[in-house]
């Protein structure tokens, strides 16, 4: 009966060490793009200005609107507030997001992802979306997330990556209430700085 043959060689030194300065010298290269970090708050690798307009459906206006309520609020939501913060209710979107501040001024992007009231006491909302672009500016997406208090008059949320142009991009998004009409209509004025991206 034969007996297993036992490896006599472990791997060589050289070997794991050549493996090893091959991965670090990749970690700044993804997909054939350069790795670009600000070194200060005040000099993002790149900046830009976009307005979003949310319009909820209301029941009538089937061809305008870009969002609807996918869940109502929670029972618990009426029975703490007088002013309802709708706490618990998602809404779903897919919104148009423009050079200016007018619903006809030129498309850059559309933001499609939701929010939801996530507060008792105060009305106040988190975000998860993407931006998609496909334009002669800019293709790819940015996917930004994070909390909206409402009373705040801005507000930052974080850039946590993107794709095509955007490729792993990092950064924050301030948002500032442009216009609020009502129930069904807002638009948010976003001054997106990236600080970390592939260029």
């Amino acid at each position: 009966m034969q007996g297993l043959i036992m490896p006599t060689s472990k791997p060589s030194l050289i070997t794991a060490t050549l493996l090893l300065l091959l991965l670090l010298g990749l970690t700044g290269v993804a997909h054939g793009r350069r790795r670009v970090v600000s070194s200060h708050k005040d000099e993002p690798c790149l900046n830009m200005t976009v307005y979003y307009h949310d319009i909820l459906y209301d029941g009538s206006n089937t061809a305008n609107a870009t969002s609807g309520v996918s869940a109502q609020p929670t029972l618990l939501s009426r029975s703490v507030s007088i002013n309802d913060t709708y706490f618990g209710e998602i809404i779903v979107f897919n919104d148009p997001v423009t050079a200016g501040p007018s619903l006809a001024s030129a498309p850059v992007a559309h933001a499609e992802g939701f929010y939801f009231y996530d507060k008792k006491e105060s009305p106040s909302a988190w975000f998860a979306f993407s931006l998609v672009f496909n334009s002669t500016a800019h293709k790819g997406t940015l996917n930004l997330m994070g909390a909206d208090i409402i009373a705040d008059k801005t507000k930052d949320i974080s850039v946590v990556g993107g794709t095509g142009d955007f490729f792993m991009a990092r950064g924050v998004a301030t948002l500032r209430t442009d216009t609020f009409q009502g129930l069904y209509y807002f638009r948010l004025q976003m001054d997106i700085k990236l600080y970390e991206c592939y260029v």
